[in-house]
């Protein structure tokens, strides 16, 4: 609930633990011996933990709350709620069950290295948030949390993982490619003009541009991520100073050439802006001949970025950021070819300016001439040349591997195990448990972190048969020399595969697999989905989709989602047997299920706290373990003949139990 209160995020979703109960573990004999059922504890504890309001009562001149207070506060007072008067002595729950913390059934098992059980907590950032101010906030908390006392002893809050370690390899990414961007433009403006001050000038536009779009971002209230910064193309930034310069540059050289000869520059019989002469004029009107073009240019250019603001769902969030911050990059470079660059340009463009070839333009020329030559003397096999070219590209494609997005490597891995559908919690957590330190073995990797079944909370629907693993790496420079993750995870398939015959691995990574997840709802990259309302035959079709996809070259982790073979025990109620005790199949089932699976009878409010779990009330565990146990649960049936107390009937008196095999998951999509 703490973590709930940080701005920034939406909800903890806790994984593993046990979820605290009050237990009323009922002793069917001797409540059956007083001539009672289940739903007589389960009213009689709902009747004594109940609050009312009274409205309000006045007492001279003021008014006062009425209110009726009969809540339970503790095991002492389960014990002791009446349940019947037996000869003048009450009865009371304590006298026919036994009562004390318990947990609810568990539905998920979490592990950590060499721990088999543990609690997890995933922390979940509001949508829209910015990342590394909610994760500081969080850390903070933790420390709060562990130094306050708020834990009981010896527990503390440890962080196996959070986004902070992909944020700082992005940051590092980035600012890689805006120092090697820089440096480029600056290396190849020099090698073509042959003048080092202006190719500071153009490489000077980008930390121009890159500020003015950061800046346009912070205001706006945008994060940065590495698809929007880290791809920007520095060449399209600098496109239009690159432009300006050079027709400054041009047009100053040929200044310094008339003046020199005595001439006078073509320029400046120009209408030049109010007040400039003299160099100043020659660098306006240099830029405003290419102010249109340029201007034009950077428009058509921001306007192929259009498609990409109209996308949505996961794909609008990708590529939005990206397409804003390239539009914010691409004006602050216009803005600087427009303002920062002709000030830069009057500030160092002084003194003996000479346009002239540099070396690697000479080398170009003479490459570029004879082909020139060649290509107008011999049009017509040119042209063919080119078309088969075209032709030849266009065929090749189709034989290359596309993928719309590059993998981003997060520097961990999402391992996926499915087990057979039937298996139980307790069984597959033992299989699980090997296969967390069959993982951790491998130098490679830092820690492993096993999630087995379902949270409480229901956030992950899933089976027992369902686990998964997170595996972050440690940094590739402390691995075994000639291991890759490529070969890491075929040397994990297989050392699985081996250990394991039966259970099915998928690899992915933590980040890949929640995206794809939310794409499709499918925990896999690519799916195939089967629409139909006969559960056998959608599983017949998936299994021969499965066979015809196992042939294609290149399928990797393939497995079929089964939707049959959970076994099931099933109690069909006979409407005529239960008719001659005076049953209907709704009083059968209520008692099945409070006997089996237990039925809360309301929430006990811890004194001191606010604080409260519930009181579930079920049979005492040797009485619902067997498919014969549960046959003899008794059943409180009116007496039809007079006498006036009811009637203990045993349950497979007016209900068939047997053991079938049923649905094990059944998917839905878009209702």
């Amino acid at each position: 609930r703490r973590f709930k209160a940080v701005p920034g995020v939406i909800d903890v979703t806790g994984w593993g633990g046990k979820t605290k109960t009050y237990e009323v573990a009922v002793d069917p004999r001797r409540l059956a011996g007083y001539g009672l059922g289940l739903p007589q504890v389960l009213q009689a504890l709902g009747n004594a933990n109940i609050n009312v309001g009274g409205q309000t009562l006045s007492i001279g001149p003021q008014a006062a709350v009425v209110r009726g207070v009969g809540l339970i506060h503790s095991v002492e007072d389960i014990r002791r709620t009446p349940l019947s008067v037996v000869r003048g002595v009450p009865l009371t729950v304590g006298d026919v069950a036994e009562v004390g913390v318990g947990h609810q059934p568990r539905l998920g098992i979490a592990g950590l290295d060499g721990d088999d059980d543990i609690v997890q907590g995933i922390v979940l950032m509001r949508r829209g948030a910015q990342s590394s101010p909610t994760i500081e906030r969080v850390q903070r908390e933790v420390e709060h949390v562990n130094r306050s006392g708020l834990l009981p002893p010896g527990v503390r809050i440890e962080r196996i993982y959070d986004r902070s370690d992909l944020i700082r390899v992005t940051t590092g990414t980035v600012l890689h490619n805006m120092l090697a961007g820089v440096a480029l433009i600056f290396l190849l403006q020099w090698a073509f003009l042959g003048n080092l001050r202006t190719a500071l000038i153009v490489a000077m536009t980008i930390p121009f541009a890159l500020a003015f779009a950061i800046t346009l971002m912070v205001l706006r209230g945008e994060s940065a991520n590495l698809l929007s910064v880290g791809a920007i193309d520095f060449g399209l930034v600098v496109d239009a100073t690159v432009i300006m310069m050079e027709n400054i540059y041009r047009h100053l050289a040929e200044s310094v050439a008339q003046r020199r000869g005595g001439g006078v520059s073509v320029l400046h019989t120009m209408r030049t802006p109010t007040g400039f002469s003299g160099r100043f004029a020659v660098i306006a009107n240099a830029a405003a001949e290419v102010s249109r073009s340029i201007f034009f240019a950077a428009a058509i250019i921001i306007a192929g970025f259009v498609p990409l603001f109209t996308l949505s769902g996961i794909e609008g969030h990708i590529f939005g950021p990206m397409a804003k911050t390239y539009g914010y990059a691409i004006a602050g470079g216009l803005l600087a070819t427009f303002t920062v660059t002709p000030a830069l340009a009057s500030l160092l463009l002084r003194g003996g300016i000479e346009e002239r070839e540099t070396w690697l333009v000479r080398q170009l020329r003479r490459l570029n001439e004879p082909l020139i030559r060649f290509a107008l003397a011999n049009r017509v096999l040119v042209v063919g040349v080119a078309a088969l070219l075209v032709l030849a590209a266009l065929l090749a494609a189709r034989t290359l591997g596309l993928e719309f997005l590059p993998k981003l490597e997060e520097g961990n891995l999402w391992i996926r195990a499915t087990f057979p559908t039937s298996i139980s919690l307790e069984e597959s957590n033992r299989y699980v448990n090997r296969m967390r330190r069959l993982i951790g073995s491998y130098p490679e990797v830092e820690t492993v972190v096993s999630q087995h079944g379902r949270p409480d909370d229901g956030t992950d629907a899933t089976g027992y048969f369902n686990a998964e693993f997170f595996v972050p790496l440690k940094p590739a420079e402390r691995w075994p020399a000639g291991v890759d993750k490529e070969r890491l995870t075929d040397e994990m398939t297989a050392r699985l595969g081996e250990e394991f015959p039966g259970v099915e691995f998928n690899f992915s990574q933590y980040i890949q697999d929640n995206v794809e997840e939310a794409a499709s709802g499918v925990k896999g990259e690519n799916s195939v989905k089967i629409f139909g309302n006969d559960l056998e035959t959608l599983e017949q079709t998936a299994t021969r989709i499965a066979g015809v996809l196992a042939e294609v070259p290149g399928i990797t982790d393939l497995a079929v989602l089964r939707s049959l073979g959970q076994p099931t025990v099933r109690i069909d109620v006979d409407r005529a047997r239960a008719a001659r005790y005076g049953l209907m199949p709704g009083d059968v089932n209520a008692v099945v299920q409070a006997a089996v699976g237990g039925q809360s009878a309301g929430d006990l409010y811890e004194d001191g706290s606010d604080r409260h779990f519930p009181m579930v009330v079920r049979l005492q565990a040797p009485y619902r373990q067997s498919l014969e146990a549960l046959a003899r649960i008794p059943i409180a049936a009116p007496d039809t003949g007079g006498g006036g107390g009811p009637v203990p009937v045993a349950l497979g008196d007016v209900a068939d139990v047997h053991l079938v095999s049923g649905a094990s998951f059944i998917y839905r999509e878009q209702q």
